[in-house]
């Protein structure tokens, strides 16, 4: 994903709410959210290029989501494996915390920049890996966002999208759909430098951007309840914006 907010309440009914945009090539194949065939009790979207994805929960109540780090000077890994495997391999993991401080101590080194975000009830985890280092940690209670930078970086996008949940009532997603579908860039005045150019800036600061070639291709919504269950719902866009289709599906079944 791109751009994600979430609130995080642990000693509520429900401990995650969260949501977010993500942002491709329209080009890049694409699964929508489903259930896997050949990883029995997960459920995602998948990237059919790489076979990994950027969100998904399995049957046990534990999700993950992953955001990439935008820094196009950063030397890439050699052989550096897909990103989106990570999501996959949190779920799958037998032990996730001594998984998790694993990849912090060393493993996370072999991928590109990303960020990655795994939650249970009572439990949700940051592992962020950029050139300048690696962090792993807790993540506090309350409303938190996070792009291609690190956690709660004031990317304007970021920042617009999270007070849409802080302020948000009982109708979260629909406060959380007016921010995540705003097409408007932000002001060159507070704009982010991520050394992409400016006029790539300027279109990558807008929560939801509509292109031919690349723009965002779904939003979704997922909440955890403190028993464990998951519900995920996927709107999904083509070129330019264009609504595709939109798939409501809950863990366990």
């Amino acid at each position: 994903m791109c751009l994600i907010t979430f609130a995080w309440r642990p000693d509520s009914a429900t401990p995650l709410k969260l949501a977010g945009n993500r942002d491709e090539f329209h080009a890049r194949p694409t699964a929508p959210l489903d259930y896997w065939q050949d990883a029995p009790g997960l459920l995602g979207g998948r990237d059919l290029l790489a076979g990994g994805t950027w969100l998904a929960a399995n049957a046990q109540g534990r999700v993950a989501a992953l955001t990439n780090v935008r820094e196009p000077a950063a030397a890439l890994p050699a052989s550096a494996p897909s990103r989106g495997e990570l999501v996959a391999r949190a779920l799958q993991a037998d032990d996730l915390e001594a998984w998790l401080r694993a990849m912090a101590r060393e493993e996370a080194q072999r991928f590109a920049g990303f960020n990655l975000l795994v939650a249970q009830h009572d439990a949700l985890w940051h592992l962020h890996r950029s050139a300048s280092g690696v962090t792993f940690d807790r993540v506090a209670p309350g409303v938190h966002g996070l792009s291609n930078a690190t956690l709660d970086t004031p990317w304007p996008k970021l920042t617009a999208a999270r007070r849409a949940l802080e302020c948000a009532g009982k109708n979260w997603r629909e406060a959380t759909r007016q921010a995540l579908h705003d097409t408007r860039p932000a002001p060159d005045d507070v704009l982010p430098d991520t050394g992409v150019a400016l006029a790539l800036e300027r279109r990558l600061s807008a929560a939801f951007i509509e292109g031919e070639e690349y723009g965002t291709r779904a939003t979704t919504w997922l909440s955890l309840d403190h028993r464990g269950g998951v519900c995920i719902t996927e709107q999904r866009f083509g070129p330019l914006g264009r609504l595709t289709g939109e798939t409501t599906l809950r863990q366990p079944r």
